[in-house]
């Protein structure tokens, strides 16, 4: 067994670990006037409780071609992006809240290898997902809009829909969303270009690569910022923490 693999098996070993979160250990008061986040033990949150601090605006944008611009361009491009943003974004205590339209909250941090555990609640006909390394992406969306069968969406959430079709992870594994009105709660591991998923407790992703939807004759970029992409309808987020890993990339 390889470290990488041995690595994996452990997390997912310890995949029951999170579900254990809301009964004390490590998730925030829920009440909209929560002002203290607190994150599991060795987890950070990207999420304070309070206002945007740590968050930027982002686009569906090669995150390569990102950095390669020039500081001063970079920074217009930062400020036109964060502008768009912070009108259709804003805090509710512990809640972050979308109101269905606008650029995307994106972390002004870059991660590597990481374990990022996230809740969110949303409403019929929304569709959002969650770019790993500024890469599309973890998909949500409404598994009951007839709509959206044609893309796959009476498959539930969870899957790296952006990878290609057939490819191991476009597809969840099984369909664990919870009905609308409830929190869902999401935990991923990204090691290298591996991802493994869990929605709900139930392993929807298992140590798929993640295709960089970009470019695919590359691999997704070693480094990059988590992105909650939303458009459609209201999403709610809330207990946003990661763990960045200290593991070999593949």
């Amino acid at each position: 067994m390889t470290r990488l693999a041995l690595v994996f098996t452990i997390l997912m070993t310890a995949a029951v670990v999170p579900a254990a979160f809301g009964v004390g250990s490590g998730r925030p008061e829920q009440g909209r006037g929560a002002r203290t986040v607190t994150p599991p033990r060795g987890f950070t949150a990207l999420y304070n409780g309070r206002d945007l601090s740590g968050w930027r605006g982002g686009d569906t944008f090669d995150h390569r071609k990102y950095l390669a611009m020039s500081e001063e361009d970079r920074a217009k491009q930062d400020a036109a992006w964060t502008a768009d943003m912070q009108a259709h974004w804003r805090a509710e205590g512990a809640e972050l809240v979308n109101d269905g339209a606008g650029k995307y909250a994106t972390t002004i941090k870059e991660y590597g290898d990481f374990e990022l555990l996230i809740d969110y609640k949303t409403v019929p006909r929304a569709d959002s997902g969650i770019y790993l390394r500024g890469c599309p992406q973890v998909q949500i969306w409404d598994h009951t809009n007839p709509a959206e069968f044609k893309n796959g969406a009476e498959k539930g959430s969870g899957g790296l829909w952006n990878n290609s079709a057939g490819a191991p992870g476009k597809d969840p594994l099984v369909l664990a969303d919870k009905p609308f009105g409830e929190w869902n709660h999401v935990r991923i591991v990204m090691m290298g270009s591996r991802v493994s998923v869990w929605l709900n407790d139930k392993v929807v992703v298992d140590q798929a690569v993640m295709e960089n939807y970009f470019d695919r004759k590359l691999p997704v970029p070693a480094r990059g910022p988590i992105q909650l992409q939303t458009h459609g309808g209201e999403i709610r987020w809330r207990n946003i923490f990661i763990r960045e890993l200290g593991s070999p990339a593949l």
